[in-house]
């Protein structure tokens, strides 16, 4: 008889910890015995539980650190011939306290009859890509491999993800110390110093053009506070479309363009070597990992192959045709067209594709410090010789 599946809750608790303190806290659980069970597991010992209605229930996404202790479990313990269900339960014990309700929810599914892609797309946590890879590893009896092949590609993610952020974070951090020391010398310094300039004599008028934006800025400042306030909230709520706009300039930078499409090339590989693990056909492969990636010219090219793959066209033919990609990417995926072997020849390729965006990124960076030092002269410099103008002209007028 299969069993009944609870949709977890949101509780408001109040608990003791093991040194004697009090918790007061919000968690998710299918009922009052399961949220006392999990804070058991955290030492702690339910007093009182209020459930919340279910608008409140936050339900977080998988990270993609969670998605890789999953698959590291499942490919460990399904290796060794541990079933799906118990697998989950440990892998359950093993992720971060906001992922264990969804996966004890998986186990929960999984037990009740429900095939293991079927209960990921269920849980909505799990992108279209992992789960057609579940699909087609269930296909094969492989779930294990699909499993270690899957934490193989989020571990490259994660490595692709972290050099990326060190590309955002440094010109963000940069700038962002150059527009507030211009903004402190525009509202405390400029003014004063413009007005002391102007009692001694004429000033040039890019120099009075600087002091009387000072001025203004001086007696608006919570005006202009505001504005950027405003304008950080409304890039927080279209961040979406304001992403879309990030990543159409980034792809006409220079140097970024091609960090940016080893990126993608790195999602894309890994994606088509799970499928090919999985025993997918190339066709529906690239199908499942054209939807991975979001360079336009990659994504239109690679369609466009797939399309002409299934009129009965030769991979050896239509790859040629990709330019996105490097010619030696190229000629690697016809030699291991002709071998036979394209799941190893896709996996290599992710290998060299993540070592390329360090290389890439390394060099990007090379040519960024320089660059932004030039940017941060012009926007504090700019202010520096409004106010050395004058008093050079002031010097020179008493010689």
């Amino acid at each position: 008889m299969a069993r009944i599946v609870q949709q977890p809750s949101a509780f408001v608790y109040t608990a003791v910890k093991a040194g004697g303190g009090r918790s007061v806290g919000m968690r998710q659980a299918t009922n009052r015995a399961g949220l006392a069970e999990s804070l058991k597991k955290d030492k702690m010992l339910l007093m009182r539980a209020y459930p919340m209605p279910a608008w409140m229930a936050v339900r977080k996404s998988l990270k993609t650190k969670d998605h890789l202790i999953i698959n590291e479990q499942l490919a460990q313990l399904l290796s060794r011939g541990v079933p799906l269900v118990e697998a989950l339960e440990v892998a359950a014990q093993t992720v971060p306290e906001h992922a264990r309700a969804t996966v004890s929810k998986l186990r929960d599914l999984v037990s009740s009859g429900s095939s293991f892609s079927e209960a990921c797309r269920k849980v909505e946590a799990f992108d279209h890509v992992t789960i057609a890879v579940y699909r087609a590893s269930e296909r094969t009896g492989d779930l294990a491999g699909a499993a270690k092949q899957l934490a193989t590609t989020q571990r490259r993610t994660l490595q692709v993800a972290g050099k990326a952020v060190t590309l955002m974070i440094y010109p963000v951090i940069v700038l962002s110390i150059a527009l507030m020391v211009a903004f402190g010398m525009m509202v405390g310094i400029v003014p004063r110093m413009g007005e002391t300039l102007r009692e001694m004599g004429n000033v040039p008028w890019f120099s009075n053009l600087v002091i009387s934006m000072g001025e203004w800025m001086s007696a608006n400042v919570t005006l202009i506070l505001l504005v950027l306030a405003g304008a950080v909230a409304t890039v927080v709520f279209l961040r979406a479309p304001a992403g879309r706009l990030v990543g159409r300039i980034s792809r006409s930078v220079p140097l970024l363009k091609d960090v940016i499409l080893a990126q993608e090339s790195v999602r894309f590989f890994s994606v088509l070597a799970a499928m090919s693990r999985s025993g997918v056909p190339l066709a529906d492969g690239l199908g499942v990992a054209n939807q991975a990636i979001t360079h336009p010219m990659l994504k239109t090219q690679m369609e466009r192959l797939r399309t002409r793959l299934i009129e009965g066209g030769q991979l050896r033919n239509l790859i040629e045709q990709v330019e996105a990609l490097p010619l030696s990417t190229r000629k690697l995926l016809v030699a291991a067209e002709r071998a036979g072997d394209l799941e190893s020849a896709f996996n290599t390729l992710a290998t060299d594709m993540a070592d390329e965006v360090d290389r890439r990124s390394q060099r990007f960076l090379a040519v960024l410090q320089p660059l932004l030092i030039v940017l941060m002269f012009v926007i504090i410099g700019t202010l520096l010789l409004a106010l050395l103008i004058p008093m050079l002209n002031l010097s020179a007028n008493i010689g």
